[in-house]
């Protein structure tokens, strides 16, 4: 018997990109409807309700309508919008969060999936705070670069558009109240909001997540070795997050955006020197494979009890 999924908002970015990953799969069906109907409340309700698992890819207010419209006691849900990350009954969608997060989530009828900075930065930080090499109360920093896939319909037409964007690199987030900080800040364990600041390339996917460290200023004053030790152990037998090793990430001069290519692996890096107790935590993903539509599908096949990988671009 096969499961009954409903994308609603399946034709934006990221419903095209899970549509895809969840194309050709016998033991799923996909619930459509017609152009005419996407927007009708009873025809949504109807598709919603019919659902085993529905997949939200809406703006945030529409992803809270749809939650509304769903009036049975069985449907589970994925949001892949920003409504319910840090809301209560919710569960986030980041399976490598912690030991035992798999499980909850295997459980849960209501998932929300992560944003793709956060991705980055929680699987760089939590771990470190768990392991106790990263106070809670410690003053953190979080930067990098996203594609511009990850600003939607409207930030593509504006990079694509005949006039285009008279700049490669352009950072934003200037109020220092991101819609992403407070799940990062829930969800690492941290006491205080990091300090976020992103920035957008020209380039259509993929993004570097960074967290600098002053090692040398911190309790115990970690290495780099322990660094890179806690995140190992941390992703160990990991099917999409790799840590590359402290000599594999001495080996390179630069990490490109698309170092992950359009796939949903998460691979991680600690760039290091010892003599100035300096470190740079790296996290490369593509902001709509492990940072959207990946992790929403790697969710589906944990709720529907499939293996997680299934579907998904290795």
């Amino acid at each position: 018997m096969s499961t009954a999924i409903f994308i609603d908002g399946g034709h934006g970015t990221t419903g095209i990109e899970i549509g895809d990953r969840l194309a050709g799969r016998p033991e799923l069906s996909l619930i459509a409807l017609e152009e005419k109907d996407r927007r009708d409340a009873g025809a949504r309700r109807d598709a919603l309700n019919a659902a085993d698992i529905v997949i939200l890819c809406l703006p945030d207010d529409a992803a809270r309508e749809a939650v509304s419209l769903i009036d049975n006691d069985h449907t589970r849900v994925i949001d892949a919008s920003t409504a319910h990350r840090v809301a209560d009954g919710w569960t986030y969608g980041f399976p490598e969060l912690e030991p035992g997060h798999r499980e909850k989530l295997a459980n849960s009828r209501f998932v929300a999936n992560p944003g793709c900075w956060p991705t980055g930065f929680l699987a760089l930080v939590r771990p470190l705070v768990l392991a106790g090499l990263l106070p809670a109360d410690w003053p953190v920093t979080v930067s990098g670069a996203s594609g511009y896939s990850g600003g939607g319909k409207a930030m593509i037409a504006e990079y694509e558009g005949e006039a285009g964007v008279p700049t490669a690199f352009r950072p934003y987030g200037l109020s220092l109240a991101h819609k992403h900080v407070p799940e990062m800040t829930r969800y690492s364990g941290l006491t205080h909001p990091p300090l976020f600041a992103p920035a957008v390339a020209d380039a259509y996917r993929g993004m570097i997540v960074e967290v600098p460290l002053q090692l040398r200023a911190m309790p115990g004053a970690p290495s780099v070795a322990d660094i890179q030790a806690a995140l190992a152990a941390a992703y160990a037998g990991s099917p999409l997050v790799g840590v590359a090793s402290l000599e594999e990430s001495a080996s390179l001069t630069q990490v490109a955006l698309e170092h992950v290519g359009a796939t949903d692996r998460l691979a991680l890096f600690v760039f290091g020197n010892a003599d100035s107790g300096q470190a740079r935590l790296v996290a490369a993903l593509d902001n709509l494979g492990k940072g959207a539509a990946g992790a929403a599908v790697q969710n589906l096949n944990i709720l529907a009890g499939l293996p997680e990988t299934a579907g998904l671009r290795l």
